[in-house]
């Protein structure tokens, strides 16, 4: 199998997080968004040390899994991965995605991990509670359009007006806004998206956050600063400078004016206008304006209740979230209550970090049965909002603090009897790992939102005398290739490290287990060679 090649075959697999594993009379070749059971034709564009990668150019036959689509947008959106299979099917794909990730790590412990099946989100459409749609054109130089990227571009949008993964209140938003701004245009306003390369443009994104449960809607127009204009026999009229000064208002009036007076099921609570003048393309905010309303909404999860602002870290699936959480909760339960289960003495006393803790949810759900929780997220906004949130609840046992993780914890006086991890997708930081596991809490839970993370920091803790007691994946993201994994991991005692009696302290063993060993079998050789 050479570079540039082009190979046939069918896919025998899909490994996480959509690499199809493609077997062919060359070989073996990776090629992402392959899909099992399909037959695909590709072009291998990387080799090297015996290892194939290559790029979809057609699929030749469908899997024997798949069926129609629900979403017209499917393949030429690059949002979902698994619509065309059965959700069912869907969800065993991940669980094995996962089993497949962790499973080389789990064989490092003596003691099998509880490794329980994946637990289906409680709604499989319409379940997003924020999307961030793109301006843009379909094709080059066509009229303007609305909605998500284009698979495998970083340009060209596809108008998802019909996506399957939000409600409709959002599918309405979509549309009443791009039919607002092609009518600007057609009236003669030069009111173009911005070109990504030329840096040119006025109108970027537009954000929408919905509420499940209180059923709250927050809209915010992203645009650059570059002022739009009216057709010359307008300008002709006015003076520049009184044209430029008014022409956005206007064009800002009655943006919120066509929203306010859509249909929907919801309740808009605020609509706001985003300057963002950053060259790369993301949603931040230069400044930002409120043109109706106020710049929040409130949703609730499993009994307390959350204000969120247009950039606060939410779960982007509520329902969801309440089975996520609910399932760390009972995870860890039985750490830190009582022994027939119940809130006790043993409760009040413990002192939970939840490192990672974003705008506190975790944080809060931990509070009632604990002496204190103490949060550490680097994102100040989040911790401003957590500190809200839990004033809000009522919880005055939270402290929550912006930093770093791996700073934070060396000025953190108070030492945790329990761990909480939620960090992003790359993980923990590799240093402020060791200073988690140095802290030797009998137990950790370590919430991933990237498997591959999990197994890597996975690997780390088993070698530092911890071992993963529970895990189970949850689909957060129906139809993507994102799925949660909670893990419980619980300290080993110094005589569960080997098979053998030994006089060997526990943080000598801690010291072996970073210094001198990378597996468990290495610990035990390591330790017989020592004391014989």
């Amino acid at each position: 199998m050479k570079k540039g090649q082009t190979i046939e075959g069918i896919v025998a697999r899909t490994d996480f997080p959509n690499k199809g594993i493609l077997s062919c009379e060359e070989g073996v070749c990776t090629v992402k968004n392959a899909l099992p059971g399909q037959k695909v034709r590709a072009v291998v564009n990387k080799a090297r040390n015996g290892r194939y990668e290559g790029r979809l150019l057609e699929v030749l036959a469908p899997s024997p899994l798949e069926t129609e689509s629900p979403c017209p947008h499917f393949g030429s959106c690059g949002g979902c991965t698994w619509l065309s299979f059965p959700y069912e099917e869907s969800l065993k794909i991940k669980e094995e995605q996962v089993w497949r990730l962790l499973s080389p790590a789990l064989a490092m412990q003596e003691e099998a991990c509880q490794f329980e099946p994946v637990k289906a989100s409680p709604v499989a459409f319409g379940y997003r509670n924020k999307m961030e749609f793109t301006f843009g054109d379909e094709v080059k130089d066509g009229p303007l359009s609305l909605g998500m990227h284009k698979r495998g571009s970083f340009y060209d949008i596809v108008s998802v007006t019909d996506c399957q993964i939000v409600e409709e209140d959002y599918r309405k938003i979509l549309r009443c806004t791009v039919s607002y701004f092609q009518e600007l245009q057609e009236r003669g306003v030069d009111i173009a998206f911005y070109h990504r390369l030329r840096h040119e443009g006025y109108l970027r994104h537009l954000v929408v956050r919905k509420a499940a449960k209180t059923g709250e809607i927050l809209v915010a127009l992203v645009t650059t600063g570059q002022t739009p204009v009216r057709p010359k026999a307008q300008d002709e009229v006015q003076g520049k400078a009184a044209q430029e000064s008014g022409v956005e208002r206007e064009i800002l009036d009655g943006f919120r004016d066509k929203l306010l007076a859509l249909p929907l099921d919801g309740q808009i609570a605020g609509i706001l206008h985003v300057r963002n003048d950053s060259a790369a393309d993301v949603v931040q905010s230069d400044e930002t304006t409120v043109l109706y309303g106020r710049d929040y909404f409130y949703e609730e999860l499993l009994g307390l209740r959350f204000r969120i602002s247009l950039f606060s870290f939410f779960q982007t699936n509520s329902l969801g979230a309440e089975l996520l959480y609910s399932t760390a909760r009972s995870y860890i339960s039985d750490c830190i209550s009582g022994p027939d289960g119940k809130e006790g003495k043993d409760a009040q006393g413990k002192i939970v970090y939840d490192l990672y803790s974003g705008t506190g949810t975790i944080a809060q759900l931990m509070a009632p049965v604990a002496k204190k929780v103490i949060g550490v997220e680097i994102v100040e906004e989040a911790v401003e909002a957590a500190r809200r949130n839990a004033e809000l609840n009522g919880l005055h046992n939270c402290n929550f603090i912006a930093g770093d993780v791996l700073k934070v914890l060396d000025e953190i006086e108070e030492k945790p009897d329990f761990i909480i991890l939620d960090p992003p997708r790359d993980g923990v930081h590799p240093k402020a790992l060791r200073k988690i596991i140095g802290y030797g809490v009998e137990s950790i839970l370590y919430i991933s939102c990237k498997a591959s993370s999990l197994a890597r920091d996975l690997e780390v803790f088993l070698a530092s005398g911890y071992r993963a007691q529970r895990c189970v994946p949850i689909d957060q993201f129906p139809w993507t290739t994102g799925v949660e994994v909670v893990c419980l991991l619980s300290k080993l005692k110094p005589d569960d490290y080997i098979d053998v009696e030994l006089d060997l302290d526990l943080e000598e063993m801690d010291v072996v287990a970073s210094e001198k060993a990378a597996t468990y079998q290495q610990i035990k050789d390591y330790v017989m060679e020592k004391h014989g």
